[in-house]
């Protein structure tokens, strides 16, 4: 308000219209220049926006690594059931060889008492040797069954061993899978709304440039026909009267475009929370696009002072 007040003193004091149609069309052609500077952030916010993609591509190479990772994994883990599986096997021949030997000393053992008793019946001198030969042999076996014992009681240890390692790697390989299967899913549902969101943005900002370039069209336009009431303001008030109209569709347009650049601002700030890299340029953005609408409102009020000062004076000439 300030500002349309200074403006409106300045041109008060020059003294002819021209002047002050100069001096409005100056300020208007600063404008224009801040539009171009805001289009050039546009260019730079695009570039930004191809880093962004340049990083997903980064990321799906990173994601095929992980993959790649844990095909090897799985690997490594069918390798190592085939080596838990032969070691099995491996136990369980030791095992059975463990058995067979036991068995041949269980038969020896028959077979010595049966002749160690044929002798006795036949030698009763060798009746307290073969006693004591007898008790050695039976602590021998005592001994022979505790070692079987011990033998079988370490078989088992080893098996229960291999089978929790073997649980271990099972539930490490399904961590592993499940955490894999959890990041592609984030990556993909982080690709699809970075996608969305580019793609809007591209969109919004291709609809911006069509409606500069209108602007820029009417505003050419709006110089042709300011020329042409100069040179004729005299002699042709139907002129002045067309002039008049083209600044009310002028108007018009500038409300609609503002409208729409609202429209367009709000959804910028909300494609900014996905783009946090994006967040210092897009807030200075806002500011001077704020300005730039203040500015035009201010143009606006500025155009119709004027107009009411043209009035007066069509009056004063009629």
């Amino acid at each position: 308000g300030k500002e349309v007040l200074l403006l409106m003193q300045a041109l008060n004091t020059l003294s002819t219209p021209e002047e002050k149609l100069a001096a409005l069309c100056k300020k208007y052609a600063d404008l224009l220049e801040e539009s171009r500077n805001v289009q050039k952030q546009m260019k730079i916010l695009q570039k930004k926006q191809a880093q962004v993609v340049k990083e997903k591509v980064h990321l799906q190479s990173e994601h095929s690594k992980a993959i790649l990772a844990r095909s090897k994994l799985e690997s490594l883990c069918r390798e190592l059931q085939r080596h838990n599986k032969t070691l099995k096997e491996e136990n369980m021949q030791q095992a059975r060889e463990e058995e067979e030997r036991r068995k041949e000393a269980t038969a020896h053992f028959q077979i010595t008492l049966n002749e160690i008793q044929a002798q006795l019946e036949q030698h009763g001198i060798h009746n307290a040797k073969l006693r004591q030969e007898n008790i050695e042999l039976g602590e021998k076996l005592k001994k022979l069954i505790e070692q079987y014992a011990l033998r079988e009681e370490h078989i088992d240890k080893v098996f229960k061993h291999k089978e929790l390692q073997q649980q271990l790697v099972d539930a490490k390989l399904q961590q592993t899978t499940q955490l894999i299967k959890e990041a592609e899913e984030k990556h993909q549902r982080e690709r699809e709304f970075l996608l969305k969101e580019a793609t809007e943005s591209r969109h919004k900002c291709e609809q911006m440039k069509q409606q500069e370039a209108q602007l820029k069209q009417q505003l050419s336009l709006y110089m042709d026909k300011f020329e042409e009431f100069q040179t004729t303001m005299a002699k042709s008030n139907e002129l002045f009267t067309t002039f008049r109209q083209e600044m009310e569709k002028m108007t018009k347009k500038i409300k609609k475009l503002e409208k729409e650049t609202i429209v367009w601002r709000t959804k910028w700030e909300n494609n900014n929370k996905a783009l946090l890299q994006m967040a210092e340029e897009k807030t200075v953005r806002d500011k001077e696009y704020k300005g730039f609408q203040i500015k035009l409102e201010r143009l606006e009020k500025l155009c119709r002072a004027l107009q009411t000062e043209r009035n007066e004076l069509n009056e004063k000439v009629e």
